[in-house]
């Protein structure tokens, strides 16, 4: 068999362009993933269980807390570490990856979020005291929070006001409404749910993002959970029938979601982390493949007929597009992008999602059938990349709708405006 002297592709292609603090936490990603994340995902994925003992792992690490400030007791990673790591999670378990997303995002619009928006002295001080709880509760005791904000309707791809409502009260709020495909539901200490303030003629203006206890008296989880991809997040339906929740379960202040969608557009692009790094990992695993270094396959190198090579060119060239983008995605990430910034988010975001599957496609038809067997990764890996571009808010017919929209339209232009020939 043959034995490779080339190192592993970095998930960042340049390790040198990053700083040392950047390289230590992947390098601490990339020891987990491959040591304990790649060899557990099988089962779970087999069983559609999640992978608690990884949650454990990200816990006793430190990763939970990747982006609590270090003040707070966490590891002070910004967006661009953030996107990196959980790329390389990804890398070894695509549903890990994917769960963990949801759990740091929590952190990212409570804290860079929350402080991008211009707060009020009050708003800012409620702000500070809601965070540090829920900080204290990653960091001190290993909380896990979610991001459960599919409805299915029009909400969630952005375009109407959430059905989940809340209803203010003394202290707090009492919450009603259903969520679906709720990622890390039965498993999370916290669902980051999305919901509007129970107010007449509520608008998208009116939304509030509330970290609801899983274990508050009406929440339910119901449902089966067996889809084709992604089946260790366990994305069942979370009911919430007349919740209570405390007025410091707020992840940001009241009514400023919606204008915190508006100006950090970069939040809903965290989601292409997970399918970088399976992009990542089904060009390895055909390298691996057709080089016959995988172990325990037979030692039979592919690697001579033309049509392999040609293949994993094109793969390599694919997969170079998708890290360049996804680089240039993390890297430009900032409040209050302009018109041509979002363009290239969404286009780097459609670009990502879709080259995932692309390259996993073609990994399947260059490796052959062997790729397809179940002790393999590899079908695995193109299932749980199919997913990527039916997640909302930003699935692959909705980047390419408001992608053509805005290309060709200023804000609040028309058909109207054409003048006649």
């Amino acid at each position: 068999m043959t034995v490779s002297t080339r190192a592993t592709s970095h998930i960042a292609g340049d390790p040198a362009l990053l700083t040392p603090r950047q390289r230590e936490l992947i390098a601490l990603a990339a020891e987990l993933g491959s040591s304990r994340f790649a060899g557990r995902a099988a089962q779970h994925d087999r069983e559609a269980t999640f992978p608690v003992e990884n949650i454990r792992d990200l816990r006793e690490s430190g990763l939970l807390a990747l982006c609590v400030p270090e003040g707070r007791g966490g590891l002070g990673a910004d967006f661009m570490t953030f996107m990196l790591v959980a790329a390389e999670i990804g890398r070894h378990c695509g549903a890990t990856a994917l769960s963990f997303n949801m759990h740091v995002c929590a952190t990212l619009w409570a804290g860079p979020v929350a402080e991008a928006l211009g707060l009020s002295p009050a708003e800012q001080r409620d702000q500070e005291a809601h965070r540090g709880i829920h900080y204290e509760r990653i960091v001190r005791h290993g909380k896990v929070y979610s991001q459960p904000f599919s409805e299915g309707g029009a909400a969630s791809a952005g375009k109407a006001p959430w059905g989940t409502l809340a209803k203010k009260v003394e202290g707090g709020y009492i919450v009603t409404g259903r969520k679906l495909f709720a990622t890390l539901a039965g498993v999370a200490d916290y669902y980051g749910v999305l919901c509007t303030l129970d107010v007449p003629s509520a608008s998208q203006c009116d939304a509030l993002f509330l970290a609801v206890p899983a274990d508050s008296p009406g929440v339910t989880v119901s449902g089966d959970w067996d889809p084709l991809g992604m089946r260790a997040t366990v994305s069942r339906n979370l009911e919430m029938k007349e919740v209570f929740v405390r007025d410091s379960a707020r992840l940001l202040p009241e009514g400023r979601y919606f204008e915190a969608t508006q100006r950090c557009p970069y939040m809903f692009a965290t989601l292409s982390a997970p399918y970088m790094g399976i992009a990542q990992a089904a060009y390895d695993f055909t390298v691996q493949y057709l080089r016959a270094e995988l172990p325990g396959m037979p030692p039979v190198p592919r690697r001579m007929y033309p049509t392999k090579q040609l293949a994993v060119a094109q793969m390599r060239i694919a997969l170079e597009q998708a890290r360049a983008l996804f680089m240039q995605t993390a890297r430009d990430a900032r409040p209050d992008p302009d018109a041509d910034a979002r363009l290239r988010l969404l286009a780097g975001h459609h670009t990502i999602m879709e080259s995932a599957n692309a390259i996993c496609t073609l990994a399947i038809r260059t490796c052959g059938g062997a790729s397809m067997l179940k002790s393999l990764p590899l079908e695995r890996m193109y299932r749980d990349s199919r997913c990527g571009s039916l997640m909302l808010p930003w699935t692959a017919e909705l980047c390419l709708d408001q992608l053509g929209r805005d290309c060709l339209y200023d804000p609040g232009e028309g058909d109207e405006n054409i003048e006649s020939l």
